[in-house]
C-alpha cells in the first residue's frame, strides 16, 4: 500500500492517509518463543477474568490451572509487555515521569448526561496464532459507542494519535478526555492535541484501571466475544475481524446499562445518521 519511491507524497503523509502508524511500517517483530507466547496468552486470559490479580497470584494460577511454571518476576515482566497492572490501591504510587505531563482524575462524582461529554482511551493486548498486536480504542462514555480504533505491532504513541485524530475528525470534540498514565497518553504530542482543542484532560490514578471502567468492560467484550473465539492468524485477519466486531458492537449488540439499546441508538439517535456511519 505504501510506495517508498513516491515523489509526490512522503512516507509519513502516505501513512497518515492510510491511517497506519509509521512505526508499524518499519517495525520488525523479533520471533517470540512458542512457550513465551503461550504464557502471554494465559496471562491475558487470567487477567481479563480477574483484573485484580497481581504477578504473584497470576503466577500461582498459571501453575494451578495450566501446569505452567513461571516465577513472579517473569510474570511481572510479561505483564509489563502486555501493559497490565493489577487493579488495587497501593501504599506508594509510582513517581511521575518528569518529562511527561500528568493530570488529576476529574471524573469522580461527575454525572455523565450527554454524548461527547467524556471520551476515554486505552490499549490492550490481542493475541494471534503466531504472535500478538496491540489494540487502542476511543470510546464515548455516555453511549459506550466506539468512536475509533487502531492496531499496531508496537505499543507506541503514533497509532494512538491516529485513533485520536480519527475520532476528533469524525465526531467533534469532547468536554473531557480520560486516559491512564501510560507513556503513550502522557506523551507531549498526544497531550498537545487535546490541549490545542481546549479539552479537559483527566488521568486515572496509578493502578486504578476501574477509573476507566467502560474501556475495561469493552476489552472483556472484545476478547470473550471475538478474539478468543476467532483465533486470528495474523494482523490482517485480526484487523478485518475487529472491523466486523466493532460494527456489531456499535450497531447490533444491546447493553443492559443502556436499557437494552445499542450504543449507536444512544450516540446516533437519528436513523439516517446511523445508516450513514454504518
Amino acid at each position: 500500500m505504501v510506495d517508498r519511491y513516491d515523489e509526490k507524497y512522503s512516507i509519513t503523509r502516505q501513512c497518515k492517509l492510510l491511517g497506519i502508524s509509521k512505526s508499524t511500517l518499519y517495525y520488525e517483530r523479533r520471533p517470540i518463543k512458542e512457550t513465551d507466547r503461550l504464557i502471554l496468552n494465559r496471562i491475558d486470559e487470567i487477567y481479563t477474568e480477574c483484573p485484580f490479580y497481581g504477578a504473584r497470584k497470576i503466577s500461582r494460577e498459571l501453575y494451578n490451572r495450566h501446569g505452567i511454571k513461571a516465577g513472579r518476576k517473569k510474570v511481572r515482566s510479561m505483564m509489563k509487555t502486555l501493559g497490565l497492572e493489577a487493579i488495587c490501591l497501593k501504599k506508594k504510587l509510582s513517581r511521575p515521569n518528569k518529562q511527561h505531563a500528568k493530570y488529576p482524575y476529574l471524573l469522580k462524582g461527575l454525572e455523565i448526561k450527554r454524548r461527547n461529554m467524556v471520551w476515554s482511551t486505552d490499549i490492550t493486548y490481542i493475541r494471534l496464532s503466531h504472535g500478538y498486536v496491540y489494540l487502542v480504542a476511543v470510546i464515548d462514555w455516555y453511549s459506550r459507542y466506539v468512536l475509533s480504533w487502531r492496531i499496531s505491532y508496537s505499543m507506541d504513541t503514533s497509532f494512538c494519535i491516529v485513533a485520536l485524530n480519527e475520532a476528533l475528525d469524525n465526531y467533534g470534540t469532547p468536554e473531557y478526555f480520560n486516559t491512564d498514565q501510560g507513556s503513550q497518553f502522557t506523551d507531549k504530542d498526544f497531550v498537545g492535541i487535546l490541549e490545542e482543542k481546549k479539552i479537559k484532560i483527566s488521568m486515572d490514578g496509578k493502578g486504578r484501571a476501574l477509573d476507566n471502567v467502560f474501556v475495561e468492560r469493552l476489552w472483556r467484550s472484545v476478547k470473550y466475544e471475538d478474539v478468543y473465539l476467532r483465533k486470528y492468524e495474523n494482523m490482517f485477519d485480526c484487523e478485518f475481524g475487529l472491523k466486523k466486531y466493532f460494527t456489531f458492537y456499535n450497531f447490533t449488540r444491546i447493553h443492559q446499562g443502556l436499557d437494552y439499546k445499542t450504543p449507536a441508538e444512544i450516540y446516533l439517535p437519528n436513523a439516517k445518521e446511523r445508516r450513514k456511519v454504518a
